[in-house]
């Protein structure tokens, strides 16, 4: 079992707050990813549920039994949990075996013992062959992956992740995330994950929480959190999105920074509205509702980042690879939409009315 009761806990240091009221259950099995900007209470919540800090109120539960709260503490290394940092914190004068083998040996485990759960992890991480070599013939991922053995070694009941990727390359990110996720779904592992990074999110997670402030923002499956964001923080956090300020009226809405440009609009609501659109959701159309000038593209190989201006707007649209070239700087151009989301302009942080298709 690797159940995480969070009940209503708080945390400040001194004057500042840095969690606010924070109350979710992690069930057993379960990939979640605490994913927020830097300085959001994402790290403390995860050194909460480590044992590393002590939450101001509320408690917090594991598998049922209290471990901080009131008077309760439950020290990190009774809680039966692994933990992965951002540096590898690898023994540079330690093999592979070696360091892997750590945990167990500072427990006093006998030999044969430890060289089954060592040999069984490392297979895990597909480090067999590298046992014993030493850290520095190995490669940033590798090592990488050392860590993340040695976390698993002791069979905890929990793993916790603090940005193990981030000192990667791109391409190692990458394939780091489907590696974790492969062992997390091998294992029956409980993970806790805590990241900036919105793709690496979007690839891992059962459930995404979303935090700003202290504040958890949203919580879901990256499809809904991405589809039906709570908020303009959300929407704009988690993927490419465009803001437009207009007025809904008369089954339209009208885009005055457009040029007075409309987008058909049957939602119920009147009045100022800001519209958000995600760039993949426009396309070139030549019977398009939306019309302008390409004023820029940009070749990443697989899309065609381009730049359409309309109006006083600059509107990002992703269009396929295949299509660069096809239209140049200058041309003309009209756009359809494939869908937009709706949010109510009062000048404020706002939640999402409703979307539009």
């Amino acid at each position: 079992m690797g159940t995480v009761k969070i009940d209503h806990i708080s945390k400040a240091f001194g004057n500042n707050v840095v969690l606010k009221e924070f109350n979710e259950v992690f069930e057993d099995g379960e990939f979640v990813t605490l994913l927020g900007p830097s300085g959001c209470g994402k790290t403390t919540m995860l050194r909460i549920i480590a044992g590393f800090e002590k939450p101001t109120s509320g408690q917090l539960y594991i598998d049922d039994k209290l471990v901080s709260g009131g008077n309760t503490f439950l020290p990190p290394e009774r809680r039966n949990i692994g933990m992965v940092f951002q540096s590898y914190a690898v023994w540079p004068h330690m093999n592979v075996f070696d360091n892997v083998a750590y945990p167990l040996t500072i427990k006093k485990m006998a030999r044969n013992e430890i060289r089954t759960s060592v040999e069984r992890v490392l297979e895990i991480v597909h480090l067999s062959q590298y046992a014993g070599r030493f850290p520095n013939q190995l490669s940033g991922g590798q090592q990488q992956r050392i860590a993340l053995a040695r976390a698993l070694v002791a069979e905890p009941k929990l793993l916790l992740l603090d940005e193990p990727l981030s000192n990667l390359d791109a391409k190692l990110r990458e394939s780091m995330r489907f590696e974790i996720k492969e062992i997390q779904r091998k294992l029956g592992i409980t993970v806790i994950y805590v990241t900036h990074d919105q793709t690496e999110a979007m690839a891992m997670s059962d459930r995404i929480f979303l935090i700003n402030r202290g504040v958890v923002q949203q919580s879901g499956s990256p499809e809904e959190i991405y589809n039906q964001p709570a908020n303009q923080f959300v929407a704009d956090f988690l993927g490419k999105v465009d803001f437009f300020k207009g007025v809904a009226e008369n089954g339209k809405i009208t885009f005055p920074s457009m040029n007075d440009q409309t987008l058909s609009y049957d939602g119920p609501h009147s009045g100022k509205v800001e519209v958000a659109i995600r760039p993949e959701n426009l396309y070139f159309d030549d019977t398009g509702i939306l019309r302008g000038t390409l004023e820029a593209q940009y070749y990443l190989g697989d899309v065609d980042d381009c730049r359409v201006r309309i109006g006083n707007e600059l509107v990002r649209v992703i269009a396929n690879g295949f299509e660069y070239r096809k239209r140049k700087n200058g041309d003309q151009v009209r756009l359809s939409v494939r869908d937009f989301m709706v949010f109510k302009d009062d000048g404020t942080l706002q939640k999402m009315l409703e979307i539009q298709t």
